[in-house]
C-alpha cells in the first residue's frame, strides 16, 4: 500500500482495524475517481445545456447493498463467478442461502457477510486483479443493472446535478463497487480492500470488511482528503449497521430501513424513504447546503414527471 501521508490523525472509538479499512478504501477510492475522470475528459464529452452551480464542501455518500441495489453485490458477483466456474455447486448453495436470508431479513447480518467475505476471498485468491475487473462488468450487467432502485438512483442524480461529488460506500470488495460507481454515474467507490501483491489477489484484506465504524472511518477519511465539510453532506443507509456513517453526516436519510434504523431514524427526525412498496417514489429534496443548481434543468424536469405520476 502507498503512504497515507494525507489522512489526519485517527481518533478514539474505532479499532485499529476499522481505522486501516478506511483509510485503505479512501485511498482506492480517490485513486480510482481519478483514473476515472481522466477518462471522462478524454472522452470530451459534450458541455451541459446548463450551469451547474453546486456546493464544492457538499458530497453524498449511499450505502449500496438493498440501498441502491436490491439484495447483496457480493452475493450477486458469487453468481456471476460460479457461472464461468470458479467454484463448486456446494458453494453455490451456500451463496444462494446467504443472498435468500438478506432478502427475507432485510438487513446485513455481519456473521452472514463475514462468512460470504470470507468464501469469496478464498474464491479469488491467485487471480489477477485485471481479470476480476473485466468479469465484473459482465456480471454487472447479468445480475445487477436490473436490480438498481429507480428511487434512490434518482437522488443520488440530483446531487450530482448540483455539481456534488456522489460515493458508494459498501463491504462489497472494492472493484466491484468501482465498476458499480462507474456505471451509474457517480464520482467513485470506497469499499473493502482485498490485498494484492504484483496485481494478484492474496486472499487476505487490508484491515477489515468496510462494514459499520469501518464505513465511517473510510467516509471520515476521504472528507478530510477531498476538503468535504461533513455537516454539509448527505449520507443514505437502510442497515442500522451503518448509524455510525449517517450520524457524521448533516444530512442523514434511512432508505428502505430495517426496522432498528426506522426507529432510530424517527427518533432523531431523519428523513425516510422507502421504494420496497411498490407505490411510485418521491422524490426527495436535495438539503439547502447542496447548492442552488440542484433543481435547475433536467432534475427539475424529472421532479414534476414525478409530481404528475403520483
Amino acid at each position: 500500500m502507498a503512504a497515507l501521508g494525507w489522512l489526519t490523525p485517527r481518533r478514539r472509538s474505532a479499532t485499529a482495524r476499522s481505522v486501516l479499512a478506511g483509510e485503505a478504501a479512501a485511498e482506492a477510492a480517490r485513486k480510482t475517481s481519478q483514473e476515472l475522470q481522466d477518462l471522462q475528459e478524454t472522452a470530451a464529452p459534450p458541455e451541459p445545456a446548463f450551469p451547474v452551480v453546486g456546493d464544492v464542501h457538499a458530497a453524498a455518500f449511499f450505502d449500496l447493498d438493498n440501498t441502491v441495489m436490491q439484495g447483496a453485490a457480493l452475493f450477486h458477483f458469487g453468481r456471476g463467478l460460479y457461472k464461468r466456474k470458479f467454484f463448486q455447486r456446494r458453494e453455490l448453495a451456500r451463496f444462494a442461502w446467504q443472498q435468500a436470508w438478506f432478502r427475507l431479513a432485510g438487513v446485513e447480518d455481519p456473521e452472514h457477510m463475514q462468512d460470504a467475505r470470507d468464501s469469496a476471498l478464498s474464491i479469488v485468491k491467485g487471480h489477477r486483479v485485471s481479470e476480476l475487473m473485466s468479469i465484473g462488468e459482465e456480471i454487472y450487467d447479468e445480475y445487477m443493472a436490473d436490480r438498481i432502485w429507480p428511487g434512490t438512483r434518482a437522488l443520488a442524480q440530483a446531487h450530482l446535478d448540483a455539481g456534488q461529488k456522489v460515493w458508494l460506500v459498501t463491504a462489497a470488495p472494492v472493484e466491484t463497487a468501482t465498476i458499480i460507481a462507474r456505471r451509474l454515474g457517480l464520482t467513485g467507490a470506497l469499499g473493502t480492500v482485498a490485498e494484492s501483491v504484483d496485481g494478484v489477489y492474496t486472499g487476505k484484506l487490508v484491515g477489515e470488511p468496510l462494514h459499520g465504524p469501518a464505513k465511517a472511518e473510510a467516509v471520515r477519511a476521504l472528507a478530510a482528503a477531498e476538503g468535504l465539510d461533513l455537516a454539509r453532506c448527505a449520507a443514505y443507509s437502510d442497515s442500522h449497521n451503518d448509524i455510525p456513517m449517517l450520524s457524521l453526516v448533516g444530512h442523514p436519510y434511512a432508505i428502505n430501513p430495517d426496522t432498528k434504523l426506522r426507529k432510530y431514524a424517527r427518533a432523531r427526525e431523519w428523513r425516510l424513504r422507502d421504494y420496497r412498496t411498490g407505490r411510485k417514489a418521491a422524490k426527495v429534496g436535495i438539503p439547502a447546503a447542496a447548492g442552488v443548481g440542484a433543481l435547475a434543468g433536467g432534475t427539475a424536469a424529472a421532479v414534476a414527471l414525478h409530481r404528475r405520476r403520483r
